[in-house]
């Protein structure tokens, strides 16, 4: 699946859950212990019982954050971090380079959620799908 399709498919998942929650408990809605045992389709780990980073008060409101960028388009560099977050790394597989979140919690901590917040997931995140290419990729 690529990076845009997985994009698309997460809007419409999140725009579900916005629809059908009260604009005023969405964050907390979307606190892991809830939103795991209520959504279990908003994420394939929830059926596992995992989650995507082991941190306390985890939410998943931004799930993908705002600070990631991909081109599906790219031919060498298909992900980064727009603020280079220390937490994070580049991967390379195959010639192929990618953003790897696993250890950067950014965007699931709700004082960040709070600054970041609209209902509306896609306008949030609309710096992600990118046409540019980061001055790394030769």
């Amino acid at each position: 699946m690529s990076y845009y399709s997985w994009f698309q498919n997460h809007a419409n998942k999140h725009q579900n859950i916005v629809q059908k929650v009260k604009k005023e408990e969405l964050i907390s809605y979307f606190r892991w212990e809830n939103i795991s045992q209520s959504d279990i389709d908003f994420c394939p780990l929830f059926s596992e019982g995992k989650k995507c980073h082991e941190m306390e008060d985890l939410n998943c409101y931004l799930c993908a954050c705002p600070n990631f960028r991909f081109n599906d388009n790219a031919t060498t560099l298909k992900s980064w971090c727009a603020i280079d977050s220390k937490e994070g790394r580049q991967l390379e597989h195959e010639g192929i380079i990618h953003q790897d979140c696993s250890q950067c919690t950014v965007p699931h901590h709700e004082s960040y959620i709070k600054k970041k917040f609209d209902t509306n997931w896609l306008e949030i995140m609309k710096a992600c799908p990118s046409k540019d290419r980061k001055d790394k990729e030769s």
